[in-house]
């Protein structure tokens, strides 16, 4: 009420975007929907039979895509559970997408714990996505208003929410890195999110989810800087220096330098003059590592 202004007893219905503004939106995001259109099939086969209603929506609560039956369609458009509805904590006070969306955590909304009077019928479970980059991507939604909707059942449903959207997050982690090997950060089998370092063909880590980049104390958004994957798993390495494969000895060196040449040629315990040789021998460009003279 007091952020945003918003009724309680407000009875309108959810803002729809245009057919174009949603086209537009679906467009944007096409590689995602495309990996994840599959993950939702799954989920809707698992609840769908119960009367809900699977929706996905993108990091600004708009629904973007969604599976739900025929004999519940016309309750769920009624109610503005909808592609192209703006489900935001903006436009729609405390649900379960919203919600979700603005504390970047798994939630479940349960009839009367919705901010709107008109939603109070609704039990919302919803789990955050992740992009490749760290930042919140998505919310995947599951949404049911029966009468008989108890609060066991939506735990129930509530771990296979976070399931499919932990499959989804993976899924697309690995199709935004297609020419490196997926290494998982953490063998623990009681984590709750996708662990995942992408790792290139000189066994620099490029890429990591952000459930990785917590863990192993990484940039928590944008770019990662690439950094040997040894040194991060606490993997040994074997064998120093260039007798074991020189190209990724000199990459690993240049990364942990930070691309300083000095640094990296003392590690290798050879002069800087030789390291650049060696480089330019190898093939290794000046932008390797952000390369600097030092």
């Amino acid at each position: 009420m007091l952020k945003h202004g918003l009724d309680p007893a407000d009875r309108r219905h959810p803002d729809r975007l245009t057919q174009a503004q949603i086209a537009e939106r679906q467009q944007a995001m096409r590689p995602f929907l495309t990996v994840a259109g599959p993950q939702l099939d799954q989920l809707y086969n698992l609840v769908g039979l119960s009367g809900c209603n699977v929706l996905l929506t993108d990091a600004q609560g708009v629904v973007l895509d969604q599976r739900v039956s025929d004999g519940d369609a016309d309750q769920f458009r009624e109610w503005g559970l909808w592609t192209g509805a703006d489900w935001s904590e903006a436009a729609q006070g405390t649900n379960g997408i919203g919600t979700c969306l603005a504390e970047g955590r798994q939630v479940t909304i349960h009839r009367d714990e919705h901010f709107r009077t008109l939603n109070t019928a609704m039990s919302c479970m919803d789990a955050p996505i992740w992009g490749p980059d760290g930042r919140l991507l998505a919310a995947l939604d599951v949404s049911s208003a029966r009468a008989d909707q108890t609060e066991r059942y939506n735990r129930l449903i509530s771990a296979q929410v976070a399931q499919t959207a932990r499959a989804i997050e993976a899924l697309f982690f690995r199709l935004s890195f297609p020419k490196a090997r997926i290494v998982v950060a953490s063998s623990d089998p009681g984590t709750d999110q996708a662990m995942l370092l992408a790792v290139d063909a000189d066994d620099l880590a490029i890429g990591a989810t952000r459930a990785a980049r917590r863990a192993l104390g990484l940039e928590r958004e944008g770019a990662l800087r690439p950094r040997p994957a040894a040194d991060l798993l606490g993997r040994p390495e074997g064998p120093q220096g260039l007798e074991r494969g020189e190209h990724a000895a000199v990459m690993r060196a240049l990364a942990r330098a930070e691309g300083n040449v000095s640094a990296a040629a003392r590690a290798l315990g050879i002069g800087r003059a030789t390291l650049y040789r060696r480089m330019a021998r190898l093939g290794i460009g000046e932008n390797a590592g952000q390369v600097s003279q030092g």
